[in-house]
C-alpha cells in the first residue's frame, strides 16, 4: 500500500519539470514580444524626417502631392482631388430612352444595400475639382472649390503644392466661407504660384471688412478678377476704386473686373468712376445687378468723355510736367558758355583774330562767378579745344561722325552734343529731335512714364478749366438690371457720341478703339425710347461680335 501510495503521491509531481519548461517557454515568448514592441517603437533611420511635410518634394501632380501633404500634416479626413465633370455633348435620345428602364432597375436593386446608400452621399463630400490640360493629362489648368469652408490648414497645404503646378491658370472659390484673415493668407500664396496664374474668382464670399481690394495691389499679377455675389456695398466700392487708381499710382495688370450681383449704389458707382479716371489698363467692367441710379450712371458716363480736372489733379499735372522738363534737360545738355566760346573762336579764326584773347576773356569771367568745383570742367573744355585744333579750322565738332572712343566717353558721361542752340522757350520742341541721340534705355523710360500717367496726355483749356480726354481704354461696360432712367441715358448718349467721333479720327492703328460694347437693358426706362435707340444704333457697328456675324453672313450669301 505504501508503495502504491507513494506511486500515486509522486505521480502528480511529475509534470513539474514540464511545467517549468512551459513557463520558461512563456517567458521567452514574452521576452520576444517585448523585444518586438521595443523594435517596433524605434523608428527606422530617416523615417521621421520623411514624414515631415516640410521635407516633401512636390512632383507637380496635385492629387498625389495634396494627399501626401495632408497625411504628413496629420489631416486624415481631407478632401479628394477629382476631375471636374463636363457636360456631355451629342447625346442620342433614342438610345438613352431604350436603356433608361434597365438602368433604373439596376439602380433600384443596388440601392437596397447599405454601401450604395453611403455612396450616394459621396457627392456631398468636399472635393477639389480640377480641369486638366488636353495635351498633358496630369497638368492642372484650373482649380474649383465649391460649397465647403476653406481653413488656414488647407491654405497652408496649398502654399506648398500649388507652386509646383506650372500650367495653373485659374483658381475659383465659390462659397468657401472666406474671412479677412483667410483672404490675406490666400493673397499671400498667389505670388508663389506659377506665372501662368492670371484668373481669380471669389464668388459668394461676403466679408464684413470688404477687403477685396487687397487682390488689386500694385504688386498683383491678376489679370481677370471676378467678385460676384459678395455683398459689396459703397464702402467696398470705394476701396476698389482706390485700388484701380489714385492721384499717384494705378493698377497696371488688371484687365477685367466683374462686380455683378452686389449692393453698389450711386455713391459706390461714383467711386468706381473715380478709379477709372486715371486707370489705363482695365478693358472689361461689369456692374450688372446692382443698385445704381441716375447719379451713378452720370458719374460713369462722365469718365468716358472729356472731364474736368480737379484742383489736386491740376497741381499734380504741373508737378509732373516740371519733373519731365528737368529730366529732358538733364538728358539733353543745353547750350553752355563753353559752347558759345567755341562758336566765337570759330568765327574769330575766320576773321583773323587771335585765339588767345578770346580764350582769356571767358576764363576771367568764369573765375569770378564760377565756384572752385568747376575746375575739372575747365580741363575738359581745354581737351575739347585740342580736339578742335586736330579736326581743323573748317570743321566743327558737331559735323562728321565721331570715333568709337569718343562715343564711349560720351556714353559714360551721359552727354550728347546738340545740333542747335537751345533756348528755354523751345525746350519741349527740341526735345523730340534730341531723343535720337539719347540712349535706348532712357527712351524706354520716357515712353513708359508717358504711358503710365494719363495726366501727361494733351489737355484742352476751356473757360479757365483744364479738361482731360476721357477714358478710351475701356472696351466693355455692363450695367444690366440697375435702376437707371432716361436721365442717365442722356449722359451715356453724349459719351458714346464722343467715343464714336474719336474712333473715326484715329490716325494710328495702335490708338485706342474706345467703348465697343455697352449694355443698359432691363433698367427703369422704355427700351423703345429715342435715346436708347440712338445709343444702340451708334454701338451696333462697333460691336465686334455682331460685326463678325454680319461678315460671315455676307460671305455666305
Amino acid at each position: 500500500m505504501s508503495s502504491e501510495s507513494s506511486g500515486t503521491g509522486t505521480s502528480p509531481r511529475t509534470p513539474r519539470p514540464g511545467a517549468q519548461k512551459s513557463s520558461g517557454a512563456v517567458t521567452k515568448k514574452g521576452d520576444r514580444g517585448a523585444k518586438d514592441k521595443t523594435a517596433s517603437n524605434l523608428p527606422p533611420v530617416g523615417e521621421e524626417e520623411s514624414k515631415n511635410p516640410e521635407e516633401y518634394q512636390c512632383t507637380g501632380v496635385l492629387e498625389t502631392d495634396f494627399a501626401e501633404l495632408c497625411t504628413r500634416s496629420g489631416y486624415t479626413d481631407f478632401p479628394k482631388v477629382v476631375t471636374r465633370p463636363r457636360a456631355q455633348q451629342g447625346s442620342v435620345p433614342s438610345a438613352s430612352t431604350s436603356e433608361k428602364p434597365v438602368q433604373d432597375d439596376q439602380r433600384l436593386s443596388a440601392s437596397c444595400s447599405q454601401n450604395s446608400m453611403e455612396s450616394k452621399y459621396v457627392f456631398f463630400r468636399p472635393t477639389i475639382q480640377v480641369e486638366l490640360e488636353q495635351e498633358d493629362s496630369k497638368a492642372v489648368k484650373e482649380i474649383y472649390i465649391r460649397g465647403w469652408k476653406v481653413e488656414d490648414r488647407i491654405l497652408g497645404i496649398f502654399s506648398k503644392c500649388l507652386p509646383s503646378l506650372s500650367q495653373l491658370q485659374a483658381i475659383n472659390l465659390w462659397k468657401v466661407g472666406l474671412t479677412d484673415k483667410t483672404l490675406t493668407t490666400f493673397i499671400a500664396l498667389l505670388p508663389l504660384c506659377s506665372s501662368t496664374l492670371r484668373k481669380v474668382s471669389l464668388e459668394g464670399n461676403p466679408i464684413p471688412e470688404q477687403s477685396f481690394n487687397k487682390l488689386m495691389g500694385l504688386d498683383s499679377t491678376i489679370v481677370h478678377l471676378s467678385l460676384r455675389n459678395n455683398n459689396i456695398n459703397d464702402h467696398g466700392a470705394y476701396l476698389l476704386g482706390q485700388a484701380l487708381s489714385t492721384l499717384h499710382n494705378s493698377n497696371r495688370t488688371l484687365v477685367s473686373l466683374n462686380l455683378a450681383f452686389n449692393h453698389i449704389g450711386d455713391v459706390g458707382a461714383g467711386h468706381i468712376a473715380d478709379g477709372l479716371r486715371l486707370n489705363r489698363s482695365l478693358l472689361w467692367l461689369s456692374l450688372a445687378h446692382n443698385r445704381i441710379q441716375d447719379k451713378g450712371a452720370l458719374k460713369l458716363a462722365e469718365v468716358l468723355r472729356p472731364f474736368e480736372l480737379t484742383h489736386r489733379e491740376v497741381v499734380e499735372r504741373r508737378r509732373l510736367l516740371l519733373v519731365k522738363g528737368t529730366q529732358e534737360r538733364s538728358r539733353s545738355p543745353s547750350s553752355s558758355r563753353y559752347g558759345d566760346s567755341k562758336a566765337d573762336r570759330e568765327k574769330s579764326q575766320a576773321l583773323g583774330i587771335s585765339n588767345a584773347t578770346l580764350v582769356d576773356k571767358p576764363e576771367k569771367i568764369q573765375s569770378l562767378k564760377a565756384p572752385k568745383s568747376l575746375g575739372k570742367k575747365k580741363e575738359k573744355a581745354g581737351e575739347v579745344v585740342k580736339k578742335e585744333e586736330k579736326l581743323g579750322s573748317g570743321q566743327s565738332p558737331t559735323q562728321g561722325t565721331p570715333k568709337k572712343e569718343d562715343a564711349t566717353k560720351a556714353g559714360k558721361g551721359k552727354v550728347t552734343i546738340p545740333e542747335q542752340k537751345m533756348s528755354k522757350g523751345k525746350a519741349t520742341k527740341i526735345g523730340a529731335k534730341e531723343k535720337r541721340s539719347i540712349l535706348l534705355e532712357s527712351e524706354l523710360v520716357v515712353e513708359a512714364t508717358e504711358m503710365v500717367n494719363p495726366l501727361l496726355e494733351p489737355v484742352e483749356h476751356r473757360d479757365g478749366k483744364v479738361f482731360l480726354p476721357g477714358n478710351k481704354i475701356l472696351l466693355h461696360l455692363n450695367l444690366l438690371r440697375n435702376q437707371i432712367t432716361e436721365v442717365g441715358l442722356e449722359g451715356f448718349l453724349t459719351a458714346v457720341q464722343y467715343q464714336v467721333q474719336v474712333s473715326k479720327s484715329r490716325t494710328s492703328p495702335k490708338a485706342p478703339l474706345g467703348l465697343l460694347w455697352l449694355s443698359l437693358a432691363k433698367n427703369c426706362f422704355d427700351p423703345q425710347c429715342p435715346t436708347h435707340i440712338m445709343i444702340q444704333e451708334l454701338m451696333l457697328p462697333r460691336d465686334p461680335v455682331k460685326a463678325k456675324a454680319r461678315d460671315e453672313e455676307a460671305t455666305a450669301t
